[in-house]
């Protein structure tokens, strides 16, 4: 069995829901791995050892600079930002979305087309609406996947 210490979960932390960080809490207590959030803004985050934060200056892409630069294959990232998860699943870590979704080699890229393709509508004034609310059964994946993955890596 791996070392918990051997593996970090990075949060991608300004988008992410409240009740997913909370998971991620109960998670890093239970299995006693480290946790980074890092953010723009200033956020509370629990007093407990394994749980550091760092705030980042404000501008685009500059939270997920810093998850790049100071992730490793070993490492876990929680982000909603597809093209941040497409570099970290390049790098060999792995990635997921706060709705439990996994990024892989085969799904990323095609995600990242998607994600583009969406921003061209946009900008031609097409209104694509967004995702749907993140409810109880988003929280519900989210935590089965981070259980399912966390026991996988930690083999």
């Amino acid at each position: 069995m791996r070392n918990s210490s051997e593996l970090k979960i990075w949060v991608d932390s300004d988008a992410c829901p409240r009740a997913v960080k909370d998971i991620i809490f109960r998670v890093s207590s239970r299995l006693q791995v480290p946790v980074c959030l890092v953010a723009n803004n200033y956020m509370l985050v629990p007093t407990e050892p394994l749980i550091t934060f760092v705030q980042v200056q404000k501008g685009s892409d500059i939270a997920d600079m810093y998850i790049f630069e100071n992730v490793t294959a070993t490492d876990l990232v929680i982000t909603a930002d597809i093209p941040l998860a497409a570099r970290v699943v390049e790098k060999g870590a792995t990635a997921i979305n706060p709705r439990g979704e996994v990024y892989t080699e085969a799904n990323v890229g095609e995600r990242l087309s998607m994600r583009d393709f969406m921003q061209v509508l946009r900008d031609k004034g097409v209104d694509t609406g967004g995702p749907p609310p993140f409810g109880p059964k988003d929280r519900e994946r989210f935590a089965n996947s981070i259980d399912r993955i966390l026991t996988r890596m930690l083999r």
